[in-house]
């Protein structure tokens, strides 16, 4: 288990790291395609406003997430039975107690977010609390508080900001494509297709990272859910309910798909093959086995 929080905080520098290359690949196409023979300032710019752009996010994407996700902060007196369920977890794990929001959301789900345990924030729907019961919601919520002890909103915070960021790139690039009147020799067809080439090879690449690295996430936070409570069968039927009543999320936003604890979106044939999730079956029957060892 301690290995695995160490390794996470190694994906951490490794995630930054091939986030940086792919988008210095982008600044140097851009380059390419608009800088004058042998400067490279369009390059530099490229790399050091994403790297602002990284630590912008760092601290601030917590709040992106719960502002894309229309989450509302409560005390107790708001709902007690979820404020608790945290309370007595953050007690169980000796972590700071977490900020608790709630969204407004037939869909059951749940997320957590921040940078790291003191900075953290837990969120659960209308709908997963009308799903679940106490074990089951307290499962679904150790789960949560799980990603935040193994630092896994740490990676989730940074793959957030970057995913977003190629993406931007890759758009701005595909439209100064459109929009060139010069270039280098070989004319504005090339710079069109290298802009093309960008905008779809880089957020694939970008999403394929992002959700492999969090289907991972998703099976560490289920264990360490489980080991917390002491009752993985309870996380587990919490699971099966997700995957039998789970539907999509009112408020959609693909860059944070990860961050939930099932997909908020309804997704086809090609979404899955990029799922940020492990197949709920898989998780429950995990959990079940696990079980037989407590």
């Amino acid at each position: 288990m301690y290995r695995a929080i160490a390794a996470n905080k190694r994906n951490t520098i490794f995630i930054i790291a091939l986030f940086l290359v792919l988008i210095g690949a982008l600044g140097l196409v851009a380059n390419f395609m608009y800088s004058p023979s042998g400067s490279y300032s369009i390059f530099i710019g490229t790399v050091v406003g994403a790297l602002i752009y990284v630590v912008i996010q760092y601290f601030a994407s917590s709040g992106q997430a719960v502002a894309l996700s229309g989450a509302k902060q409560i005390e107790k007196r708001d709902n007690p039975r979820l404020y608790r369920t945290v309370e007595n977890l953050a007690i169980t794990t000796g972590m700071p107690m977490p900020k608790v929001y709630i969204i407004d959301d037939p869909a059951p789900n749940a997320f957590a977010a921040g940078r790291d345990p003191k900075h953290a924030v837990v969120a659960a729907t209308t709908g997963l609390l009308d799903l679940m019961d106490d074990s089951e919601l307290e499962g679904v919520m150790a789960h949560e508080m799980g990603h935040v002890q193994n630092y896994d909103i740490r990676v989730t915070t940074i793959v957030f900001g970057l995913v977003v960021a190629v993406g931007f790139l890759a758009d701005i690039l595909l439209r100064m494509s459109f929009f060139s009147r010069g270039g280098r020799n070989n004319g504005n067809v090339i710079f069109l297709v290298l802009g093309l080439a960008a905008m779809i090879v880089a957020p694939i690449v970008a999403t394929a990272v992002q959700a492999a690295v969090s289907r991972q996430r998703e099976y560490l936070a289920d264990a360490t859910g489980a080991l917390t409570t002491r009752h993985p069968d309870a996380l587990a039927s919490a699971l099966e309910k997700l995957g039998a009543y789970g539907r999509p999320m009112q408020k959609q936003n693909s860059t944070m798909a990860h961050m939930w604890i099932a997909d908020p979106t309804k997704p086809g044939i090609i979404d899955r093959m990029f799922s940020t999730h492990p197949p709920i079956a898989d998780r429950a029957k995990r959990l079940r086995e696990s079980g037989l060892r407590f």
